[in-house]
């Protein structure tokens, strides 16, 4: 499938150079970009899919979260709602967006907003905030951010560094020079020095980039229903039954960290972002009493539950174990450095900005 894509390498190089001509007018002036006073921490990728970014926002938001007022900005995909909006955790994913609103319901101290123009969001949020995080922004060029963090995909390092659609890629790779931090996420829990070095040679990063490595850390499984009842996944038999439900991107990892545990995964793997009917629910309820396994349960993402927690899909779900997996990205070896990377500059900016 993917040496298929070549064909499409006619519109690739068409896509490319729209791209190319549109960063270049930003590169020039004639479309402005902004700069803000408070530390604006922008968090992204170069390619379509799940790269790991939330797991990174939420890093970064635990990182800061207890010394500086802390807030999210993201433009909530797939949201039904239009311009500037903050998220309240009694808000549904239609309204707010899936990972905003996941956000939201994990930190609740914090402040979380969607605004398709992200100028317009930080100036309606500047005055009370010290920091923002701006989610999946690395191509919204009207804003500058502070500090830019550029997400690679581990298992996606091997395909091809060519433009939609014939690869992946939303803008060159070449681009990856307007960042500031590169993290390689989604790694094996165990990376050795020598393959390290390796991904260092295929990313190649600048001179003024400092690489990190991340890998997935999974919690325990969380009743959907909303008594956050936990269950570790090592309760997870191997002769257990798994109903997986995914919208999202890439779900392989999820599933491979499953597989540990039982080889007996019965995955319903929906585009990223699904908007689940009762339809989809109904057929996967139906399924699941069907089963007549004794050992069975229902487990989906942290985002995926976002999706599911509505009245009528809830009211399906309810007489069923259904769990979520939160998941955390971890630091490899450099996670102090990491840290006093993030922690300096918002430190540091916020202090300027008092001076002046």
């Amino acid at each position: 499938m993917q040496y298929l894509r070549l064909l499409l390498l006619p519109f690739s190089i068409l896509y490319g150079s729209v791209i190319w001509i549109r960063n270049k007018l930003y590169d020039i002036g004639f479309f402005s970009s902004q700069r803000f006073d408070l530390p604006v921490i922008s968090i992204g990728n170069l390619a379509i899919g799940g790269a790991g970014k939330s797991p990174m926002a939420e890093y970064i938001i635990r990182l800061l979260k207890d010394k500086h007022k802390v807030a999210v900005l993201s433009r909530g995909y797939k949201r039904e709602t239009k311009g500037f909006k903050l998220v309240a955790v009694t808000d549904t994913a239609s309204a707010a967006g899936d990972e905003p609103l996941q956000f939201k319901r994990k930190f609740t101290d914090i402040t979380v907003a969607v605004a398709e123009k992200r100028v317009e969001g930080i100036e309606q949020l500047q005055k009370k905030h010290d920091v923002i995080i701006l989610d999946d922004a690395f191509q919204h060029r009207a804003v500058v951010p502070g500090l830019s963090i550029l997400i690679f995909d581990y298992t996606r390092l091997s395909d091809f560094l060519f433009m939609l659609p014939a690869g992946n890629l939303r803008e060159p790779f070449r681009n990856r020079k307007r960042a500031d931090i590169l993290v390689v996420s989604k790694c094996p829990d165990e990376l050795s020095e020598i393959e390290m070095q390796e991904i260092r040679k295929r990313i190649k990063p600048f001179k003024h980039q400092t690489l990190f490595f991340s890998y997935l850390s999974y919690g325990n499984i969380i009743s959907i229903a909303g008594d956050k009842e936990q269950e570790p996944l090592s309760t997870i038999a191997p002769q257990a039954i798994v109903f997986l439900v995914t919208g999202i991107a890439n779900p392989s990892p999820l599933v491979n960290k499953l597989k540990s545990f039982s080889e007996n995964i019965i995955h319903y793997n929906y585009p990223d972002h699904h908007v689940f009917s009762t339809k989809n629910i109904t057929k996967l309820v139906e399924e699941f009493k069907n089963c007549v396994s004794a050992k069975k349960m229902i487990i989906t993402t942290e985002k995926d539950a976002q999706r599911l927690m509505v009245p009528a899909l809830l009211e399906l779900l309810k007489d069923f174990p259904v769990y979520y997996l939160p998941v955390e990205a971890k630091i490899y070896q450099e996670e102090e450095k990491f840290n006093n990377l993030i922690e300096r500059y918002a430190t540091r900016s916020l202090f300027h900005n008092s001076v002046h």
